[in-house]
């Protein structure tokens, strides 16, 4: 295979359209940090190795949202349907409902509030002429929810001591930060694919959709 073979790098239209195009004397690997070798080849270890690390990167900018393009450039779905299901799993009312008051959501209530609201906040943004594709906007989305899941977390351990108001209030306190920095993430990384005009129409329904998850992480307070 000649190596000035020409090169394909995405790119994208006003309309969010993803395609490619030709760049000759540049291999593809090297445009996209592709490895140079034939995957197909690749042992399962090393293949599960490099996706679990590029998952760990996107979770990496998310806490630290500086680089806007790494969660654009190769979109996947497995860091937001982990987040998703490790939620669900935590959130879930307990199994005993004729003995319970807990008002937990179920699994799939969850879940439906996640994809779902993901789902109608991306069909948002492209309604206003946002130039990102469907799946790069849920993809965001979902890895922005890492912040709230660390406060469920946090909570949770809170919710293992005797409850006071004191120990509610650093509950309080612990999800609005989480609610905050996943909004302010997803902002950094979807504010620039918006009209200058739109921006505030598109943020607010992302605004609402981290909002009612956290919702759910402050009002559950069954173990």
């Amino acid at each position: 295979m000649n190596e000035n073979a020409d090169a394909r790098v995405e790119v994208y239209d006003d309309y969010g359209v993803e395609g490619e195009m030709s760049i000759p004397g540049i291999s593809r690997s090297k445009t996209l940090g592709e490895p140079d070798f034939d995957t197909l080849d690749e042992p399962i270890r090393e293949t599960v190795l490099r996706d679990l690390k590029a998952v760990g990167t996107k979770f990496y900018h998310v806490l630290i949202p500086k680089e806007k393009k790494s969660l654009l450039k190769e979109w996947d779905l497995w860091g937001p349907l982990v987040l998703c299901t490790f939620m669900a799993m935590v959130l879930q009312g307990s199994a005993d409902k004729a003995n319970s008051n807990d008002g937990g959501p179920e699994f799939a209530e969850v879940f439906v509030i996640v994809w779902i609201g993901s789902m109608v906040v991306t069909m948002n943004s492209k309604l206003l002429g946002g130039n990102i594709s469907f799946f790069q906007s849920v993809c965001v989305l979902g890895y922005c929810l890492l912040p709230t899941t660390l406060a469920l977390i946090v909570c949770r351990l809170i919710l293992l001591y005797p409850q006071s108001k004191v120990l509610f209030f650093i509950r309080f306190l612990v999800t609005v930060s989480g609610f905050g920095w996943a909004t302010y993430a997803s902002t950094v990384f979807l504010g620039d694919s918006q009209p200058v005009g739109r921006k505030g129409l598109a943020m607010y329904p992302i605004f609402l959709f981290y909002f009612v998850v956290s919702w759910l992480v402050i009002s559950h307070t069954a173990l």
